[in-house]
């Protein structure tokens, strides 16, 4: 009995290990950081910005997804808004100017600004790493709006990217090569920014568009500001070009989100086809197996206890004859 006892035990423990060490392994996967293995569903997005038949309408499989998380009061009088921005950027078309953008964030150059040119009907500014509320706002470093890294990179166009409503694009000053970490997002459309729109120079540069949070882009466009005090669409100032809000419109961070999810790419999976499918099975069926098993050996155990004790009975009989 006690060696059919030890069988069920060694059975019993190769049943259980196995959706134990699978279920590790689930974890360990789901700990990784790198934001190129996580995927982010376009399915989920809700607030986008007007389209208007643009290549940048359709989200493209795996470009980088920036989320930025952003707090401001909408005008006077009014409760503090928090909400979160959910950019594409095109990695394909502009891919200097893409990566100059992901360095910066993954950098966190970012977290803790705020937007410090805000011109209603044209576009939100920030990315300047120097434009942080020193004690209280609107007090700042001297250089806000005028600062940056110190690293430029090249007018990066494409024909594929215009100033689209939402558009993300760069900011530089008259050297169309100047561009650093400041950028603006058009909170309407913006094609005078377009290189084949301007006379005098070079345009601007736009690298990805608004996906989810364009109503954030737009209550940010509408806040107080020093051109624009009232707050008001009804009263704007048509000669608004450098209004810095009246109340902090700040960035609390900008983080990597994601890569694009490839729908083309999804088949139907086979009946186990990760560890952490082949744990659910096991952790479904193991107690039947279990039970089916436990039943067999006992039966095997009682009919083994009924064979052998007569026939060790029976042995030992004969011994005490034989002497």
């Amino acid at each position: 009995m006690g060696g059919a006892k030890l069988v069920v035990l060694l059975l019993l423990f190769a049943v259980w290990a196995p959706a134990s060490s699978a279920q590790g392994q689930v974890q360990s996967s789901t700990d990784d950081e790198d934001w190129r293995n996580r995927t982010v569903d376009p399915n989920d997005w809700t607030d986008g910005p007007e389209l208007e038949g643009s290549p940048m309408d359709e989200p493209r499989p795996n470009d980088p997804v920036i989320i930025i998380n952003v707090s401001y009061q909408p005008g006077h009088l009014q409760s503090n808004v928090d909400g979160s921005i959910v950019i594409e950027l095109f990695e394909e078309w502009a891919p200097i100017t893409v990566d100059n953008m992901v360095v910066h964030v993954e950098n966190h150059i970012y977290d803790g600004t705020f937007f410090h040119r805000v011109i209603d009907d044209f576009v939100t500014q920030a990315g300047d790493p120097t434009c942080k509320t020193s004690g209280v706002y609107p007090a700042t470093s001297l250089s806000c709006g005028s600062g940056g890294t110190g690293n430029t990179i090249p007018l990066e166009l494409n024909e594929n990217l215009t100033h689209v409503d939402g558009a993300i694009g760069m900011a530089r000053d008259t050297d169309p090569d100047s561009a650093d970490s400041q950028w603006y997002i058009a909170e309407t459309e913006a094609h005078n920014l377009d290189p084949e729109n301007r006379q005098n120079d070079e345009g601007y540069a736009t690298f990805g568009v608004v996906r989810d949070g364009m109503m954030h882009v737009r209550a940010i466009a509408l806040v107080p500001t020093s051109d624009d005090p009232t707050g008001l669409e009804s009263l704007q100032n048509p000669a608004s070009s450098a209004g810095r809000p009246v109340y902090e419109v700040r960035i609390n961070d900008i983080s990597m989100l994601g890569v694009i999810l490839n729908n083309s790419t999804i088949e139907e999976p086979p009946l186990i086809t990760t560890q952490n499918e082949a744990s659910n099975s096991l952790e479904k069926f193991t107690p039947l197996v279990v039970l089916g098993i436990l039943v067999l050996l006992t039966a095997l155990a009682l009919r083994a206890g009924r064979i052998i004790e007569p026939v060790e009975l029976e042995t030992t009989e004969d011994s005490d004859l034989g002497e």
